[in-house]
């Protein structure tokens, strides 16, 4: 299996993308780097738009993974779909399956999630409805990864900073996405 990430550091943090390669013994490559938007990837005068292009033009993917800036599906959902909607094209033509992932709200009482103006629970429904709408438009699997982190005390599963992931939470997010490209169907908790 081989599977394409495209991200920034939620996708990064904790060497996330080595966790899924081993759950799924598959070939993993990323082109990410610190809030990158996927709209990066579309554009190739951008580093990470001409690697994506050069890799979807050249190369045999089976999965290609898409990862928004953490705040973008909840600020600004139009342009979080209209991303998703034209790599998922892009994505289908290359022969892959597009999957979407659906990452967390940031933790209550985070300073960021302050600045945003939004509550936890705001934020939170605002991403999932991103993500659900956006799967369901561009016919991509949506690995629900914010899912877990939504049910019970999910602190564990936040860095200190209270956006990015922990380890435990890197670990999760790789099993999210590992279920969900391993069977091809959303997790267990989404059904």
């Amino acid at each position: 299996m081989r599977i394409l990430m495209l991200g920034n550091s939620l996708t990064t943090a904790n060497h996330m993308p080595d966790m899924l390669a081993e759950l799924l013994t598959a070939d993993v490559r990323v082109h990410a780097r610190g809030g990158a938007r996927l709209a990066e990837h579309l554009n190739p005068k951008t580093r990470n738009g001409a690697l994506t292009q050069a890799a979807l033009a050249n190369e045999a993917w089976d999965f290609v993974v898409m990862q928004e800036m953490s705040h973008g599906p909840a600020t600004s959902p139009a342009a979080y779909a209209r991303s998703v909607a034209a790599l998922s094209e892009a994505v289908k033509s290359a022969g892959a399956q597009p999957v979407i992932y659906g990452t967390w709200p940031y933790r209550a009482g985070c300073a960021k999630l302050v600045k945003l103006g939004m509550s936890h629970d705001d934020m939170s429904l605002r991403m999932a409805e991103a993500f659900a709408q956006a799967a369901a438009d561009s016919g991509a699997l949506l690995a629900d990864v914010a899912a877990p982190f939504r049910a019970g005390s999910a602190d564990e599963l936040y860095a200190a900073d209270g956006v990015h992931p922990s380890p435990a939470g890197s670990r999760l997010a790789a099993l999210v996405l590992a279920e969900t490209m391993g069977k091809g169907i959303r997790p267990w908790w989404t059904t």
